[in-house]
């Protein structure tokens, strides 16, 4: 009696297990893939040109770097030859290379942590209704905007040691000069002022950026509770903070592992060395000495650090970052 009163589409249903076959499923599976296969022309369209740049000057770059690593090949020889692993051996084992790493990690350990703690500085004090606070912002992060090289050079004149100006502040206080050209470690020392001067700003705008993001009323209420400037500062802005703090950690680190231009144009590497980074190692191998496999070896280096220090940082210490 049960399946006399049934209606059809459910004895069909019953005796096969499946809904009737009809035009309203194959309508809407149609419709899904039109859907679909526009939002990937859109994504052809719109994406495309710049995954197409990204493989030409990026990617295709890299492949030919790792694959001149292994070769012995001077920069124009028509002959190149196979070498394995050999110019990684020579890097590694190579007398100059400690001292190139040391100053890698000095220069970017002071550029960075100075640069994070000196631009949050710069940006609490901007951060103040001070009169002419506009043109402060725009003059400290003017530097950011201008050439590395010209900054270099400019500098260069600053730091002479008979008559720059740095020389004549320092005898306002009874002070000499250093030879910031020639004795260690100033060369160092000046290079790091220099990129620190140019990079001051940017790090300024984007903590001033995060600043204005914390929410006045936590201010307010930490100053109810007694808070005072410097315990809301460690309490409520820093942590807050941390998302523009990482984002700050990784580009800067980034940008000084691959520091070239003020070094280029204020000591070439020297004295004696001094001042070679990794990067700038890397041209003065391929670009100066020719040795262009060596130097691919040297550059295969430099992107597996990038790329360990950028993991790292994704792992351990965005555990830190607080997300609001």
């Amino acid at each position: 009696m049960a399946a006399v009163l049934a209606p059809p589409d459910s004895q069909s249903r019953t005796a096969t297990g499946t809904p009737p076959a009809d035009g309203t499923d194959r309508r809407r599976r149609t419709g899904l893939s039109a859907r679909r296969r526009r939002a990937l022309l859109w994504f052809v369209v719109l994406a495309g040109p710049n995954i197409g740049l990204l493989v030409v000057f990026v990617y295709r770059p890299l492949v030919e770097s790792f694959y001149l690593s292994t070769m012995q090949w001077n920069l124009g020889s028509p002959v190149a030859r196979f070498v394995g692993l050999g110019n990684y051996v020579e890097w590694f084992t190579s007398p100059a290379t400690a001292q190139v790493v040391t100053t890698t990690l000095v220069f970017t350990v002071a550029t960075v942590g100075g640069a994070l703690v000196l631009g949050l500085g710069l940006a609490l004090l901007l951060d103040r209704r001070l009169p002419g606070r506009d043109l402060a912002r725009t003059v400290a992060f003017a530097p950011y905007v201008l050439s590395g090289y010209a900054v270099g050079i400019l500098w260069l004149f600053i730091f002479d040691p008979r008559y720059g100006l740095m020389s004549t502040v320092l005898a306002w206080f009874g002070a000499s000069s250093p030879q910031w050209y020639t004795a260690e470690p100033w060369p160092l020392v000046m290079i790091i002022i220099v990129y620190l001067w140019k990079n001051l700003g940017y790090v300024a705008l984007i903590y001033l950026a995060g600043l204005q993001s914390v929410p006045q009323d936590l201010r307010d209420a930490a100053a109810l509770d007694g808070a005072g400037p410097a315990r809301t500062l460690r309490s409520i802005v820093l942590p807050l903070l941390t998302p523009t703090t990482f984002f700050l950690l990784i580009t800067m680190m980034l940008a000084s592992l691959q520091s070239f231009d003020i070094i280029r144009s204020m000591t070439q590497g020297g004295p004696v060395g001094s001042t070679t980074t990794l990067m700038y190692q890397i041209y003065q191998e391929g670009f100066v000495n020719g040795r262009a496999g060596y130097a691919s070896a040297g550059a295969t280096v430099l992107f597996l650090v990038l790329l360990a220090v950028t993991a790292l940082q994704l792992r351990y210490v965005e555990r830190k970052v607080h997300y609001s």
